[in-house]
């Protein structure tokens, strides 16, 4: 079964191999099997999911709600976030102003169909909403038992501290941060990391397998496989393009004898790694078929001793980035 860590500063537990939904469910895989990989997790031990509103343009969420009807609500910690555009993105179907975080939390309570969610994220930083306005919508639904937690994501260390402080002051707390991380994305690490701990947050992080490179299943000087993450424009593979240098691949490949040394799979490795860091709660995995989750759970639980770190760092430096100033690129400086 799948541990358990807390969340932040806080009596909230969630698991620490969480289920994420970003590019699967109303997107890469038929509903039926969503649901199907949904119920596999569940049988696994998985009891906490993340989604957001502007996965599939809120299709994602309905279908997570559907998967997850008739669970114990008690038994469960839903995730999701409000910032991208959804609907018909028109002007205020954005961003972080109060109407529409008062719309955004309504609109996913109605489609994942449930009465709170346990965590409420900002998906980024929004440049064009004055902080105390969107802390100040976010307590107020904390205050209406519409989220009992909030989060953000990739914020960075200046926005953890300034939004922290707005919290405290408005009766709540920021429990969360869901950055990337990796083993080849360590850019948290300099700051956020840093500031997370002193504020009592913690990290739930996305694209541990740095999507699906640290599996091992791409090789340097080889077109990448049919059907892979990186030939389809729905699943991410825009996001893959800055780690399918040959470099890259190269150094993946040094992995694959310190994993078997480990008695682990390539996925396995790349999960328990980002769980060696206290400061994270959680790493999200997403998958097409029940037969991956049941390679990823098995890295719950996992320690990986000094000297196979050590060999992890060695063979990635030259390639993992490593830059904290990347952090300040991720949120865009107007709404999208």
């Amino acid at each position: 079964m799948v541990n358990y860590r807390y969340l932040g500063k806080s009596g909230f537990k969630v698991t620490e191999i969480t289920y994420g939904n970003w590019v699967t469910h109303a997107s890469q895989v038929e509903n039926d099997a969503a649901i199907a990989t949904v119920h596999k997790a569940l049988d696994l031990g998985i009891t906490s999911f993340d989604t957001a509103d502007t996965y599939a343009n809120t299709a994602a969420e309905v279908v997570l709600g559907e998967a997850l009807k008739g669970q114990r609500r008690e038994s469960l910690e839903i995730f999701t976030k409000v910032y991208w555009p959804i609907g018909p993105k028109g002007a205020n179907d954005r961003g972080l102003s109060r109407k529409h975080i008062h719309d955004g939390i309504n609109g996913s309570l109605q489609r994942l169909g449930v009465d709170y969610v346990d965590l409420y994220q900002a998906h980024r930083y929004d440049y064009e909403t004055p902080l105390e306005e969107t802390m100040q919508a976010f307590a107020d639904i904390v205050r209406q038992g519409k989220a009992l937690y909030i989060g953000v994501s990739e914020w960075t260390a200046e926005q953890l501290r300034e939004g922290h402080a707005l919290a405290k002051q408005l009766g709540f707390q920021l429990v969360s941060n869901q950055p990337q991380y990796s083993a080849l994305w360590r850019v948290i690490e300099g700051k956020v990391v840093p500031t997370s701990e002193e504020l009592g947050m913690s990290q739930i992080v996305w694209s541990p397998m740095a999507q699906g490179v640290l599996s091992g299943k791409y090789l340097p000087g080889q077109p990448v496989p049919a059907g892979s993450r990186a030939t389809d424009e729905k699943s991410g593979a825009t996001f893959i393009k800055r780690f399918l240098d040959d470099d890259v691949l190269a150094a993946v490949q040094k992995l694959k004898p310190l994993a078997e040394q480990a008695g682990l799979t390539m996925p396995q490795l790349a999960i328990a790694w980002v769980l060696q860091n206290p400061n994270v709660a959680a790493a999200l995995v997403g998958a097409s078929r029940p037969e991956q989750l049941e390679d990823n759970v098995k890295a719950s639980g996992v320690t990986l001793d000094a000297d196979l770190m050590a060999a992890i760092d060695e063979a990635l430096a030259p390639v993992a980035v490593t830059d904290p100033e990347e952090t300040y690129s991720v949120s865009p400086a107007t709404r999208p």
